[in-house]
């Protein structure tokens, strides 16, 4: 089995304020390149990097993983979409055996990496763990989920709620639109949405 040249991973700490955004799916094409699966249909933070931290599988996805150990930072020598995600060429990878070798690794970048947005526009990261409440003031849930839907986005909020005298877990789903969102505070870590518990 073929591996990166030695010396284009460098073992690296991950960054404290690492962020997740996707994984290396598979090989595509010959000549190194891989196929990446991100967390999120936002892709331009990838894109942007010049380099990566990558990471090992999961444990239960890591039989006969061996292309390195613990955390190495990749250069990124092309990036681009492809289809329903994005396909790169990281530095040292140069033959399919090689990008075969690095399926299901990790793709981390420092969230302090990330471009500035917009006003009024936020990265899905920074939303997830959010407590949401109406304008009322009742707490409707915690933000979990960003769910894309064509030109919007949904947010997918967690609550509890008790049926029959017990409390479960249940879903709660609010546009993410200028509509229904009033406010979102990422200091007080709050959303305020315009929106009602048995909507």
């Amino acid at each position: 089995m073929s591996h990166p040249a030695s010396g284009a991973f460098k073992a690296l700490p991950l960054p404290d304020d690492a962020v997740e955004l996707g994984r290396i799916q598979d090989a595509w094409g010959i000549k190194g390149w891989v196929r990446i699966l991100p967390h999120s249909a936002d892709t331009s933070v990838l894109i942007a990097s010049s380099s990566w931290f990558l990471q090992p599988p999961e444990a239960r996805f890591a039989r006969g993983f061996s292309a390195f150990t613990g955390c190495v930072g990749v250069d990124v020598a092309e990036v681009k979409p492809h289809t329903d995600g994005l396909v790169a060429q990281l530095d040292g990878v140069d033959d399919r055996n090689a990008a075969e070798a690095l399926k299901g690794v990790r793709i981390y970048l420092p969230r302090s990496a990330f471009p500035a947005t917009p006003e009024g526009e936020y990265y899905w990261v920074d939303l997830i763990g959010l407590d949401v409440f109406n304008r009322e003031g009742v707490h409707l849930g915690v933000v979990r989920d960003l769910m894309p839907t064509g030109p919007t986005s949904v947010l997918v909020l967690e609550h509890t709620e008790t049926v029959d005298g017990t409390e479960q877990t249940a879903e709660r789903m609010i546009p993410f639109v200028a509509a229904y969102i009033d406010d979102v505070d990422k200091a007080q870590r709050r959303i305020t949405a315009d929106w009602q518990k048995d909507y």
